[in-house]
């Protein structure tokens, strides 16, 4: 009877241990770990190498818990059994798995994440110890439940999916953890991750360009009117790029008198195609320690162009300077009536006044939904409805659309309400 009474003290230790190695482990990142690692904290090699493989680790701990909480009911149970009968072991287990939650789940639990430094670095050897230890067995459940569960299965432990990410974000800012500007960040981050080239670039008509028999003053000036410190050089046609004028090499080269051509100085151009994904192209920038990429289409034909400044406007948000002039891309000029700037993305507009416009492969702002609408060379005055709203070309520069009237469309009784 005492040795029983000592096995089940010994397995709810255990389960406590587990419970605390399950909270910390959970909790720690591998960053936090390396952190430790170059602080010199006893156990933060292990530490490391835990974090750099969970789900071999957890499975064990996992399975050692199972192990301490089915072993001590069981003991409990027949300690129960002999002292008071049938009657005895319900009322004892009932009380028991209360006792056991209240010490091993919730106790050493919160204390495992109210310290999960200190419990992490303390645990890690006995984590290597199971993970050793249950490493076949632990192999032999995880290959049965991926037999088991239809699809892929269970391979890489644990998952938490973009989704999940985002409303726990949400459920952050709402308890007040988490801060606006975090939240929208957070937001920000994965979209990031899903943009390509195309929805970011600056399209062709609207870059300044510089011919490259332009002379190193007349470049000058047109650097000085722009403001802009890297502006494309092209040959013949502005759909042969030649290069990029950076404006400190053309500082330089004037300052110093020499005699110069604007060929001679321009940089070699880096370009990409408009279906590059922009994380991947953040990574090719840093790489090549570049600001600035010429994009071109599937047909090799300059689309556009894309700076760094717009790669991380997609994380933070606008970026401005004391020279950037503030441009209004949406008016309201009446009720339920806006003129907006063509090249206003959908999504914007979408978020700004309350719509549900649906973007399409073939367009991503309002003039590109125009145009495709008309289905011909815009004109001054043409009128196109979709989706509830009336669209006006209010006026276009050489074939292309710069700014359009859009009336949201109400019913008659739609119109009362609004009016009372």
């Amino acid at each position: 009877m005492n040795w029983l009474i000592g096995a089940v003290g010994f397995l709810v230790i255990v389960g406590s241990l587990l419970a605390m190695a399950e909270a910390s482990m959970t909790r720690m990142s591998r960053v936090r770990a390396m952190a430790l690692r170059e602080e010199g904290r006893r156990n933060a090699v292990l530490l490391e190498r835990i974090q750099e493989e969970p789900p071999r680790y957890l499975n064990s701990v996992y399975l050692s818990v199972m192990f301490a909480q089915n072993g001590s009911a069981v003991l409990v149970g027949i300690l129960a059994d002999r002292a008071l009968g049938n009657l005895g072991v319900t009322l004892i287990s009932v009380g028991f798995t209360l006792v056991y939650f209240v010490i091993v789940e919730a106790m050493s639990k919160t204390y495992g994440v109210l310290h999960s430094d200190r419990v992490a670095l303390a645990l890690a050897p006995l984590v290597v110890l199971l993970a050793r230890i249950f490493a076949l067995p632990v192999r032999v459940l995880i290959g049965l439940s991926n037999v088991l569960i239809p699809g892929k299965g269970l391979k890489t432990g644990p998952f938490v999916s973009e989704e999940e990410i985002r409303q726990m974000a949400e459920v952050g800012h709402e308890s007040g953890a988490i801060e606006e500007e975090e939240k929208e960040l957070i937001h920000s981050i994965f979209e990031f991750g899903d943009t390509t080239v195309r929805n970011i670039l600056t399209p062709r008509p609207d870059m300044i360009v510089v011919e490259v028999n332009y002379t190193l003053q007349a470049a000058m000036d047109l650097v000085m009117k722009h403001g802009f410190s890297r502006i494309p050089v092209y040959e013949n046609d502005p759909d042969n790029i030649a290069g990029v004028l950076y404006a400190k090499d053309l500082f330089k080269a004037l300052r110093t008198g020499q005699n110069l051509t604007l060929r001679e100085v321009m940089r070699e151009a880096y370009f990409v195609p408009e279906t590059m994904r922009v994380p991947d192209l953040l990574r090719e920038m840093q790489k090549r320690r570049v600001h600035m990429a010429i994009v071109v289409d599937e047909y090799g034909d300059v689309a556009g162009l894309v700076t760094l400044e717009d790669v991380l406007e997609e994380i933070v948000g606008e970026i401005t300077d004391e020279y950037d002039v503030e441009e209004s891309r949406i008016l309201p000029v009446g009720n339920n009536v806006w003129r907006v700037q063509a090249k206003m993305p959908i999504w914007e507009f979408n978020e700004l006044i309350g719509a549900n416009l649906r973007e399409d492969e073939e367009w991503q702002t309002i003039g590109g939904l125009v145009a495709s609408a008309l289905a011909k060379v815009p004109e001054d005055g043409d009128e196109v409805n979709y989706q509830g709203f009336t669209f006006r070309v209010e006026r276009t520069q050489r074939r292309r659309i710069e700014t359009v009237i859009v009336r949201r469309n109400v019913s008659a009784e739609e119109a009362d309400d609004g009016a009372a």
